[in-house]
């Protein structure tokens, strides 16, 4: 019966100092209508069903059920933990381990939600016990250790005696001999800090216990005395039970009319109090007591007692009508379909989330689509539009292409004709010095505005011409152009010089390229002042043929440099003598080296000079 004796020890933790005595239950019965706040209702409720565990275990359960229901709907939190504890009594007491554990972890969650570190220490050590019942060593033991654990951090540590006494009387092996009594003092220290006379008295029989274990047989037997006595004096009927029948059984070898009188006496006590629990494991003791030696009579009225006890549990429970098991069943059916519509309602929420996040993505997709139609009509527009001005611009380009070519074509002649007829006339010495002069500059005017017309008649606006491909020495090309320009540039008192000797071999068209580099070299002289040099070149870098020209002469602006490849470029400017620039040479030759498939660029320094250079591919075949 130590079973029960710890048991309710534990319960003794769990709000209320509980004796089990009839006064108190009716005392709270009576001032039950009388609370007002519904908390403190549902805290009496749970004391009620504490109180009545020893007496009915029913109506533990009817007023636990009635307190959880009022928790459950004002979602007090320290009531529906102390219903779930409640619930792990009944089922403890009932003998369903299973449904008590269950029962006892839900109150232990619930403490630890809350913050009860004090009963969940009480849980932990209840479900110690369950473990223990259930023959599962491993686990009671390893939930004592939890609880003392935890113990640790408790400000008051007034349920520690009570795992302590626990842990001691149950697994004593688990403790060393000289230890034992270190821990059991351990735990008659705390009952005594908090003056816990029932606790104080359970310790007595735990150490009553260890003397007897320890060869001290006479010092125990007293101690038990003195304890049973002491628990019957204080009206600790229930705490009295165990040692009662423990001195019963320590009694049973050596002095049977002894031991038969403790026994008595517990049953006696039982009947009494009316525990049935205990009334029945005690009346079963002495029925296997009177058995045993063999006293038919004695133990026929016993084992009549025995078959009465189970006829009238068997009556109160058809009585109760309560059905615990079925009500354990719907419990977790309750809890299993709230879990359900919770996991439901989340989804509903998260379905209805995601259908309005589509119907506002549907919506701005629709949105966007007619602004894309919109845009998409515009830009249609637009692009009709522009290529109907692109046909128009081509047309005009087209005429005025040939509009130029025309007017520089009849223009051609007559202006040949003035720069003969001046050329004729100006070296005459019988002119006067101011029509001599006259006459030079319409020959120089003349001459530039041949070269315009020669520039605008070979310049193809439309498209490109096709290059008439032949095999080229770039050598003797380069040879060519300097010697022809190398009287020009003596008239400004300039010096070119040629450094090619490359044996490589170019595809193109000689007219061409040769325009390419009289248009770099005329330029080089253009810009450079009077007596200065310019250098060509040409080297070999792999399969490419390298052509720079050098000059030191104006240099090309920042402003500018982005610009002197376009048709009549608007980054023309005059030579160092006057020369007039007609902004197509640059482009010409950038037309016709990109025609044979090479590229042309410069590097300039404003004031110091530049240098233009031509990359061209080499001949496969040389």
């Amino acid at each position: 019966m130590k079973k029960l004796v710890v048991l309710f020890s534990s319960m003794m933790l769990l709000s209320v100092v509980c004796y089990g005595q009839i006064d108190d239950i009716k005392n709270l019965q009576k001032q039950l209508p009388l609370i007002k706040d519904s908390l403190r209702y549902v805290d009496a409720l749970n004391k009620l069903a504490l109180l009545f565990y020893e007496n009915n275990v029913d109506s533990t359960f009817a007023y636990t059920q009635l307190a959880r229901n009022i928790a459950e709907r004002l979602q007090y939190d320290k009531g529906k933990a102390e219903s779930a504890n409640n619930l792990g009594i009944v089922y403890d007491m009932k003998g369903d381990l299973e449904l008590a554990l269950r029962y006892y972890n839900d109150g232990y969650n619930r403490f630890k939600s809350i913050g009860d570190t004090a009963n969940m220490v009480q849980s932990m050590m209840n479900i110690a016990m369950v473990y223990n019942e259930k023959g599962v060593d491993k686990k009671a033991v390893g939930s004592f250790k939890d609880a003392l654990e935890a113990g640790r951090r408790l400000s008051r540590d007034s349920i520690m005696s009570l795992v302590w006494y626990n842990y001691l009387i149950l697994y004593p092996g688990n403790f060393q001999k000289d230890s034992l009594t270190v821990y059991i003092n351990k735990a008659k220290k705390i009952g005594e800090k908090y003056k816990d006379r029932r606790v104080l008295l359970a310790i007595e029989q735990l150490t009553a216990d260890n003397y007897i274990k320890n060869g001290q047989r006479d010092k125990g037997l007293a101690l038990l005395q003195q304890a049973a006595y002491d628990a019957i004096k204080n009206k600790l009927f229930y705490l009295s039970l165990d040692i009662l029948i423990d001195l019963g059984d320590l009694f049973a070898q050596t002095d049977s009319a002894q031991a038969v009188s403790y026994y008595k006496q517990a049953l006696y006590i039982t009947q009494l109090k009316d525990y049935k629990v205990y009334t029945e494991s005690i009346t079963k003791k002495l029925y296997n007591f009177y058995t045993a030696r063999k006293d038919t009579s004695k133990a026929f009225f016993y084992s009549q007692q025995l078959v009465m006890l189970h006829e009238e549990r068997d009556r109160v429970e058809n009585k109760s009508g309560i059905d615990f098991i079925a009500y354990a069943l719907k419990d977790q059916q309750l809890e299993a379909a709230q879990g359900q519509s919770r996991y439901e309602l989340r989804f509903l929420f998260l379905a209805v989330f995601i259908c309005a996040l589509m119907i506002v993505i549907l919506v701005i997709l629709w949105r966007n689509w007619k602004k894309l139609r919109k845009t998409s009509d515009a830009l249609r527009l637009q692009f009709e539009q522009s290529e109907s001005t692109m046909e128009a611009l081509d047309v005009m380009n087209k005429n005025y292409s040939r509009l130029i070519k025309i007017v520089a074509h009849d223009l051609r002649n007559p202006i040949s004709a003035i720069s003969t007829i001046s050329g004729m006339l100006h070296p005459d010495e019988n002119l006067p010095a101011d029509m001599k002069e006259l006459m030079g500059l319409v020959q120089v005017s003349s001459k530039n505005c041949l070269d315009l017309i020669n520039e605008l008649l070979e310049t193809d606006f439309d498209q490109r011409q096709k290059i008439k491909t032949e095999t080229i020495n770039p050598d003797e090309l380069l040879q060519q152009c300097v010697s022809l320009l190398s009287f020009r540039a003596q008239d400004k008192g300039q010096q070119l010089t040629l450094n090619s000797n490359v044996q490589v071999k170019i595809n193109g068209d000689t007219e061409k390229l040769w325009r390419v580099m009289n248009n770099l070299v005329v330029n080089a002289i253009k810009f450079s002042p009077e007596g200065s040099a310019i250098h060509i070149e040409s080297k070999q870098i792999e399969d490419k043929l390298l052509i720079s020209v050098n000059d030191a002469g104006l240099g090309i602006p920042e402003d500018i440099r982005n610009k002197i490849f376009d048709p009549f470029t608007s980054a023309r400017r005059t030579g160092t003598q006057g020369e007039q620039p007609f902004g197509l040479g640059l482009y010409i030759s950038k037309q016709i080296i990109e025609d044979h498939n090479g590229r042309i660029w410069f590097e300039s320094v404003p004031g110091k000079g530049t240098t233009f250079y031509v990359e061209l591919p080499v001949s496969a075949a040389a």
